[in-house]
């Protein structure tokens, strides 16, 4: 598996010597490795990942502030990318997000290192913090932008409160890929959820049929 090309760039400019993208892909994959043997999170030691991807551990520092961040990195890039939004409309724009919430859910069942990574993560503090805020929380965001400009383009009714609206529309998508685990992941589910939901969302006509 092959996970550096699907790592988000920082914006600003890198520090010390340039990146080298062969030297962050063999320490990703130096992971996924020890993950796929069955080395448990806590075990996983910056020292430990540094003797099976070949390179001193002060290269992984250069990188990461701590193995904290270095998992972060290594659970985002084996996911898929986030998705770009067409902008065409709220409901395109949320269609998408769904979508990709339903391709993370097929991808964490049928990835057994993923599914036991996710029960380990949320038992150490420290990395569930770091994969809250620098991977849940943006995505996040991004809903609540949409959602956003859907009540100014007048897509979304005024008053409704943002927070709760996108409980409604990804809560859903959530229950059946966490939750209920059993339950089917359908194509076609996003579109579904999006056009129920937004059945009682949208602006209410002032001009009785």
């Amino acid at each position: 598996m092959s996970l550096a090309d699907s790592r988000p760039r920082p914006d600003g400019p890198v520090r010390g010597r340039p990146r080298s993208e062969a030297v962050e892909r063999a320490i990703l994959e130096g992971v996924m490795k020890l993950l796929e043997e069955g080395v448990p999170l806590a075990e996983l030691s910056i020292e430990r990942v540094a003797r099976t991807a070949g390179v001193g551990k002060a290269t992984i520092y250069r990188r990461w502030s701590g193995k904290e961040e270095l998992f972060v990195d290594v659970l985002r890039a084996a996911e898929p990318p986030d998705p770009v939004l067409p902008g065409t409309s709220m409901r395109d724009d949320l269609v998408v997000l769904l979508e990709s919430l339903r391709q993370r859910g097929l991808l964490s069942r049928s990835s057994a290192i993923l599914h036991n990574v996710y029960a380990q993560m949320k038992s150490s503090p420290k990395i569930w913090t770091a994969y809250h805020a620098n991977v849940i929380q943006p995505r996040r965001n991004l809903g609540l932008e949409v959602l956003r400009r859907g009540q100014l383009n007048g897509e979304l009714r005024v008053g409704i409160d943002l927070e709760l609206a996108n409980d409604m529309f990804v809560g859903p998508m959530l229950v059946r890929s966490v939750m209920r685990p059993e339950a089917d992941l359908p194509e076609g589910l996003a579109e579904e959820i999006v056009d129920t939901v937004l059945q009682g969302l949208r602006p209410v006509s002032s001009t009785s049929s």
